[in-house]
């Protein structure tokens, strides 16, 4: 397998200066280069999963129709069995969504980040998304431990008649631990594409609390996260309803949630999006469930089901 499959184009160099040759298996060897390729498609009245690889450690439940509003609708969820990322793991999940199709993917637990010694992680997502799908990518949070350096990238590539909500949630550290930002840096990458290439979108995370520069600061003073531990975000790409009135609804989802938040309303008109800051991730996951079973509710006309994870 050639690099380029699995390594980024580009990784941000708060992350590359930590580039090196680990003292155990190094990046592309056996357990090392994870790989997951998804195919959905419609066939009939509901979507089915017609496209299926796999290279450990990711993998996939099979997927199950328990939505009682939309039996249509297939669960995925994503599976890691190494349990978590550890130094120069590299991996990438193509997960494909043909025209009509209505599909939701999960995982089933918050990933893990553990300490590295040498090299860095590197976890990458390309969603395609076709006509007037509708398609909802929410996995659960990323936890960087101590000394852990994890790059993120996710890619959306939608048709303008699909809608794509995605979320985004990383918390400050093993907080049961009693860690809070000592990991060496977590960045993350949010493009948001159309089919023609044409960037609609790009949400840029850069965590460095003990790096050069401005980042040596810290990551919890004004502009930054602001002392708090968890940060998530939510983005709703829509035709389905004018960006604003989805802004409105994310605003009234979480005004009494008491989290710190805010709204936008994506480039081109095309959806909007909440970023949210709080102290305990149940109380984020909860506005986000929030956010998801409003927005929910005014696309497809029908509530979030009880997902039932342990």
């Amino acid at each position: 397998m050639e690099p380029a499959h699995y390594e980024p184009p580009r990784v941000p160099p708060e992350v590359r200066r930590h580039s090196a040759v680990p003292d155990t298996l190094g990046v592309g060897r056996p357990g090392k280069v994870g790989l997951l390729e998804l195919g959905f498609e419609r066939r009939g009245a509901r979507t089915e999963l017609v496209r299926h690889y796999q290279k450990s450690p990711l993998q996939i439940m099979r997927p199950l129709y328990f939505d009682p509003h939309r039996p249509d609708l297939p669960v995925t969820f994503l599976l890691s069995t190494g349990g978590g990322v550890v130094q120069a793991d590299r991996l990438r999940q193509d997960l494909s969504f043909g025209p009509g199709t209505a599909a939701h993917v999960t995982t089933q637990a918050a990933t893990k980040v553990y300490r590295m010694e040498y090299d860095y992680g590197v976890a990458q997502t390309f969603l395609s998304v076709g006509a007037d799908a509708y398609v909802e990518y929410l996995p659960d949070p990323v936890i960087p431990y101590v000394d852990s350096r994890f790059y993120q990238r996710t890619v959306i590539t939608a048709d303008p008649s699909a809608t794509v909500l995605v979320s985004e949630s990383v918390l400050a550290g093993l907080l049961a631990r009693g860690e809070r930002h000592a990991y060496a840096v977590f960045a993350s990458d949010l493009e948001v594409r159309r089919p023609d290439g044409d960037l609609v979108a790009l949400d840029a995370v850069r965590l460095e609390p003990g790096g050069a520069g401005a980042a040596g600061r810290g990551v919890s003073g004004p502009a930054v996260l602001g002392g708090y531990a968890v940060m998530a975000g939510f983005f709703v790409l829509t035709p389905l309803a004018p960006a604003r009135e989805v802004a409105d609804l994310l605003h009234a989802a979480l005004a009494d949630s008491g989290l710190a938040h805010g709204v936008s309303v994506l480039p081109q008109e095309s959806g909007a999006w909440v970023r949210v800051l709080g102290d305990r991730s149940q109380e984020v996951s909860r506005a986000l469930a929030r956010a998801w079973n409003t927005v929910r509710l005014r696309l497809i006309g029908v509530p979030a089901p009880d997902l039932r994870k342990t």
